[in-house]
């Protein structure tokens, strides 16, 4: 199976999350609203095919983790 991106690369995400499938990570005080345009990096590749994202801040700090599939995701620059 040909995947479109590798572990550890950097991604913007094209789609708002889906709120049942965040998980946010226990360190940060506040939960943060989730939205398109923000920036993340492949955590895992899943056996589903789909791609384990952690969501990061401006600050490069991991906010949470997330599913995405394929089409959800583009490359960062």
């Amino acid at each position: 199976m040909q995947f479109k991106f590798k572990k550890h690369q950097k991604v913007i995400l094209l789609v708002d999350p889906n709120p049942e499938y965040i998980e946010y990570d226990p360190e940060i005080e506040k939960e943060i609203p989730i939205k398109k345009g923000a920036s993340g990096e492949i955590n895992l590749i899943l056996p589903n095919g789909k791609y384990h994202v952690k969501i990061i801040d401006k600050k490069g700090n991991t906010i949470a983790y997330a599913p995405f599939d394929e089409e959800e995701l583009g490359s960062a620059k």
